[in-house]
């Protein structure tokens, strides 16, 4: 009996190996698919999930609980996407326009999409606070499919547009889901704190950041870049356990370590830059996209393997989600023609929803979550998933180029010393 079991042990330790890279030789090759067919990568890893879920099933394979994995992969994941995002763009003064309209743009978008998206939803089941809570992840653009999904782009005021106003909705976004979990109503005094939190959150940034690039400078041993990364999740999960939105450090760290000759004062730069950094950061973006990319490939297949199907065969979900999606494109095509007056192609397509929108509702009490409203958050992510894949597919006709990336970062493709 004992070599019977240690025999399945062995076994079960096998294929688990077998199945994990398995995944990441697929998830390659999805990024071949995406670069010939503008098709999403994240749609294709969630399609496997199901179909792993489907043969799983009909064998009568169980595999635990999945859906508890999906937080901590996620959480892991977007530090990585916004760090790798971050680290790709360079500041200079000509572009503080653009970064000024990328906020406006995530934080307009946002309030109106999630405002707009709660009065049907309070109108439904009575609870204005409810809906909203459960607008609020639908309402957030999610740079961990947006970023990759632009890298390509032509024009790199589009892409760097695209960047910014992702990153941007994700630290907004965040902030609005917590400010709406602890206030039922909107006063004063709520307004206070969070004002409050927001002048700590971007002084703990500017602190974090100062600590972390001086770690990078001085320490000498040749393991340290996962040392750092570990930092960063480590300060992340800390603020989160405070309700707070360390996004905005991690975004920080990024634009500084990929222009700190321009960030960092003159009298600190003796202490914080070393010879060797310029050689060294290539180094760290690679090992970021690299480890990207192995969380982003194991998240949407777990993703796609939790989902539940006969969530969509439902024509409440299809209503619901129907609303949402009109009202989510609506908001964003009055916000970037009337106030922002930018062109709507290929910006206005590019409004995925994803790893973000799941790791905020999961962040819902079960007992404010709505009916039924796992099923429209599956369909709006499918949705605009689709819906951006056939925008890039159209705007690349257009122009007479191929601009969609793959959803996954590839970092064969990074230029040497870049």
């Amino acid at each position: 009996m004992r070599l019977s079991v240690q025999k399945f042990q062995r076994m079960n330790s096998n294929w688990i190996l077998i199945i994990s890279s398995s995944l990441i030789l697929v998830s390659y090759l999805f990024n071949f698919i995406t670069k010939k067919t503008n098709i999403p990568s994240v749609l294709l890893l969630i399609s496997l999930g199901v179909g792993l879920r489907l043969f799983a099933d009909s064998r009568g394979f169980y595999v635990g609980r999945v859906n508890d994995t999906l937080p901590v992969l996620g959480t892991v994941g977007l530090i990585l996407i916004v760090l790798e995002g971050a680290m790709e763009l360079e500041l200079d003064r000509k572009k503080s326009k653009l970064i000024w309209q990328s906020l406006l743009a995530a934080l307009g978008i946002l309030l109106a999409t999630a405002f707009t998206m709660a009065t049907p939803l309070a109108i439904a089941y009575g609870d204005f606070h409810r809906g909203l809570l459960n607008a609020v992840p639908l309402a957030v653009i999610s740079s961990a499919i947006a970023i990759p999904s632009v890298a390509n782009l032509t024009d790199p005021r589009k892409k760097e547009f695209i960047t910014y106003e992702s990153s941007f909705s994700d630290i907004l976004g965040i902030m609005l889901f917590n400010f709406v979990l602890m206030n039922d109503e909107l006063t004063m005094a709520s307004m206070l704190h969070f004002i409050v939190e927001v002048v700590g959150i971007l002084l703990m940034s500017l602190l974090g950041c100062i600590v972390l690039v001086y770690l990078m400078s001085r320490i000498t041993q040749h393991v340290k870049f996962f040392l750092i990364i570990a930092l960063l999740i480590l300060v992340y999960s800390l603020a989160k356990l405070f309700h707070l939105s360390p996004l905005l450090l991690i975004l920080a760290f990024g634009l500084m370590m990929n222009n700190i000759n321009l960030v960092i004062p003159n009298f600190l730069r003796k202490y914080l830059i070393h010879d060797k950094l310029d050689e060294e950061l290539p180094v760290f973006k690679s090992i970021t996209a690299e480890s990207a990319f192995l969380i982003r490939t194991y998240f949407f297949v777990l993703f796609g393997f939790s989902i539940d199907l006969h969530s969509l065969t439902n024509p409440k979900v299809w209503l619901i989600g129907g609303i949402m999606v009109t009202t989510l494109y609506a908001m964003r095509a009055m916000y970037l023609k009337w106030i922002l007056n930018i062109p709507l192609l290929p910006e206005l397509f590019i409004a995925p929803r994803g790893l973000i929108t799941i790791l905020i509702f999961f962040g819902i009490p079960a007992t404010m979550v709505l009916p039924d409203f796992s099923g429209v958050l599956l369909f709006t992510i499918i949705s605009t998933n689709v819906i951006m894949s056939a925008g890039l597919i159209y705007y690349g006709r257009q122009t007479g180029k191929v601009i969609a990336a793959p959803e996954l970062s590839d970092t064969s493709d990074l230029p040497a010393g870049s």
